[in-house]
């Protein structure tokens, strides 16, 4: 049986709400509610994941398909440049977020902003977002879970301080969003644009050979 993210009771229940109410009054009137209730239930769903256990390496940290993969100047958080993958989220993706290496949150950061679409370069400079800074074994590592046209809000469930496991659960956007990545330079790329991905699962960067040598973590 799949799992249903909490955030995700209130709109059932209200939805289930309104479908019984309308149902009494007339059946027609029911049937979009109950469209609307098992859209709830399907785009809400938390299925469990196995995360692969090898060393020195990064999962995705969404479901979705890869838009973005670049190296580009950061100037933020401690970091100068970074290498970038960004995933974009469709309504019908899993829109669990989770962790993509171990490390510690040093920082999360509210960004007000627009509602452009989020698969445009533009969405990860000028849109709502929450960005997740870990402290990790081999440099900083930067989450930003960035809102789209139709995703409104974006929930980080993590503070500075807590330390996270490589899949962990720690967030959610809600009804289309995207997430960017910000890796250290010295990591390998495993991933293209076009790749569709799984959140806690696709391996989508490792420790370059010499990274592995410096931080101490196998290829």
């Amino acid at each position: 049986m799949i799992k249903i993210a909490k955030d995700g009771w209130p709109y059932i229940i209200v939805s289930t709400a309104i479908m019984t109410a309308t149902y009494l009054l007339n059946p027609w009137f029911a049937f979009p509610f109950l469209v609307l209730t098992l859209f709830f239930l399907y785009f809400f769903r938390d299925p469990d994941r196995e995360t692969p256990g090898r060393k020195g390496i990064f999962v995705a940290p969404a479901d979705g398909k890869i838009i973005t993969v670049s190296e580009k100047e950061v100037g933020r958080y401690g970091v100068e440049q970074a290498k970038q993958i960004s995933i974009f989220m469709s309504p019908f993706n899993v829109h669990i977020n989770r962790a993509p290496c171990d490390g510690v949150v040093e920082d999360v950061e509210h960004s007000p902003g627009g509602f452009k679409a989020a698969y445009t370069d533009e969405a990860s400079l000028s849109n709502e977002q929450l960005t997740m800074v870990l402290s990790t074994d081999y440099g900083r590592v930067i989450v930003k879970q960035i809102a789209g046209f139709l995703a409104r809000r974006a929930v980080c469930k993590v503070s500075p301080g807590e330390r996270v496991a490589i899949g962990q659960r720690y967030g959610l956007i809600k009804f289309g969003s995207r997430v960017d990545l910000l890796l250290p330079v010295d990591v390998e790329v495993k991933v293209k644009i076009g790749d569709k991905v799984r959140a806690g699962e696709s391996i989508v960067a490792i420790l370059s050979h010499e990274g592995a040598g410096k931080n101490g973590f196998d290829k």
